[in-house]
């Protein structure tokens, strides 16, 4: 009888915001985040060919290694992928859209297709999670946006310090785009993951905040910084404390640090 009540007691009320029913679901349990994509692609040992598929196989750059362009190309092998994080009993799963923004696929030549990039991968995301969705255990899909391969507090020269290969602007325009092919391929949550520059991520919030006064109802946010060092600090050099002061205003669902130096030296 207790273990019925419990799981009557998590049961999620459909009338209400994605918001309202992931802030009741934290306050009874801890919620599970998927895993990495990358080395989950990389297991497949996918060749050129199968990156490009027909839709790319005259595509005038190499595209092995871009994984996004999966979700277009290898739509399968994205949602097996999904799924396996669903069958460890993952409540939330990510996009494979951490790339795919304007700015990031210019390496690749594939710039103009981001829109389609992350529409796509959210509907893929959202059908995995969808199959497994019960009303005990709903599930739920995070936009990934990832923190391109620019940045905008520091220069690429050092020689000219002032220099910036990238502007706030920039960066909101191709985090805008991201955003509005997540939500409108069904995505539950932005997850702005892997910050390295608090500015980057300030223009993603920036964006998210545009993208949802268009929405019916607002995505909630998690923000995921990243420590590059015993210190404890990010790249450009900020505590913990101090990057959640500088993110607090966007009222994040959660805030929290990727695998960058491993568990234990995370947990200080």
């Amino acid at each position: 009888m207790a273990i019925a009540k419990a799981a009557a007691n998590q049961r999620t009320d459909p009338s209400a915001s994605t918001t309202a029913v992931l802030q009741s679901l934290i306050r009874q349990r801890i919620l599970l985040l998927d895993g990495a994509y990358g080395t989950a692609f990389q297991g497949y040992k996918l060749e050129e060919s199968e990156y490009r598929g027909q839709r790319f196989a005259d595509h005038h750059l190499p595209l092995q290694g871009n994984h996004d362009v999966l979700c277009l190309t290898r739509p399968n092998i994205v949602e097996e992928v999904h799924r396996s994080y669903l069958d460890a009993g993952s409540d939330i799963i990510c996009t494979n859209t951490f790339n795919a923004t304007t700015v990031a696929q210019a390496d690749f030549g594939t710039e103009n297709i981001c829109y389609e990039m992350n529409h796509a991968a959210a509907q893929i995301a959202k059908s995995s999670a969808m199959h497994y969705h019960t009303d005990d255990k709903p599930r739920f899909v995070a936009g990934s946006i990832g923190p391109t391969n620019r940045t905008a507090s520091l220069s690429p020269d050092v020689s000219q310090p002032g220099f910036r290969n990238i502007c706030f602007d920039g960066l909101v325009d191709t985090y805008t785009e991201a955003m509005r092919g997540l939500a409108a391929g069904g995505a539950d949550i932005f997850l702005i993951e892997t910050v390295f520059d608090t500015l980057n991520a300030k223009a993603a919030i920036y964006a998210a905040n545009l993208v949802n006064a268009e929405l019916r109802e607002a995505l909630p946010l998690i923000v995921s910084g990243t420590i590059t060092d015993a210190s404890g600090r990010t790249l450009l050099g900020q505590t913990c404390k101090a990057f959640l002061y500088s993110i607090e205003h966007a009222k994040p669902l959660a805030v929290g640090l990727n695998c960058a130096l491993g568990a234990e030296q995370l947990r200080p």
